[in-house]
This record gives C-alpha cells, sequence and structure tokens, in this order.
C-alpha cells in the first residue's frame, strides 16, 4: 500500500503561484511513476503532469512553460510549481503514483484562481 496526501492549495490570484507537495508514504519502493491530475467541476479528470522514476516529466499543453514536475526521492515527495495561474487551472488536484501494477490516489487540494 502506498499513501499519498496532497498540500499547498489554496485561493490564489490570477498571475499567482503554487506550489503543491505530494507526500508518498508505505510501499515506497513501488512507486515507479507519479503524476498530478485535476478536474475542474462539471469536467473529467486530466493530467497534467508525470513524472518517472527517472526523472523523465511530460506536461499537459496547457500548462506547458508554466508548471514544473519535480521529485525528490530522499523525501518522498513530489511537487507541482505552478506559475501564471488562469483562472482556468481552478480545479481539484490528485496526485497519482503507479508501479508494479498499482495505482493509488490521494485525496486531492483544491486550487482556485480567482480575483
Amino acid at each position: 500500500q502506498v499513501q499519498l496526501v496532497e498540500s499547498g492549495g489554496g485561493l490564489v490570484q490570477p498571475g499567482g503561484s503554487l506550489r503543491l507537495s505530494c507526500a508518498a508514504s508505505g510501499s515506497i519502493f513501488s512507486i515507479n511513476a507519479m503524476a498530478w491530475y485535476r478536474q475542474a467541476p462539471g469536467k473529467e479528470r486530466e493530467l497534467v503532469a508525470r513524472i518517472t522514476s527517472g526523472g523523465g516529466t511530460n506536461y499537459a499543453d496547457s500548462v506547458k512553460g508554466r508548471f514544473t514536475i519535480s521529485r525528490d526521492n530522499a523525501k518522498n515527495t513530489m511537487y507541482l510549481q505552478m506559475n501564471s495561474l488562469k483562472p482556468e487551472d481552478t480545479a481539484v488536484y490528485y496526485c497519482r503514483s503507479t508501479g508494479y501494477g498499482n495505482d493509488y490516489w490521494g485525496q486531492g487540494t483544491q486550487v482556485t484562481v480567482s480575483s
């Protein structure tokens, strides 16, 4: 079992920044890739960014150049630095880990971009 706990969400004005964290615990040796997803009201959950155990990354087109995903293996934590935030980035952001046939999700953290 892997437990994932997100933090760092909140209310921010357009153009502002936030950094989300996802702390992993439990059977972390089984984790290969980790990712951030988001789900806005009335919309499907979508991939925001993904990072592999080797550090390879990929991003949704809508966040390229604004968001940066990273992971600190020593701290068992993944991050999402979000800059130049837009109202359309408003959503619940979820952390996900996969590996060895396992698939775990965090509980989500709300990000609201509004003036």
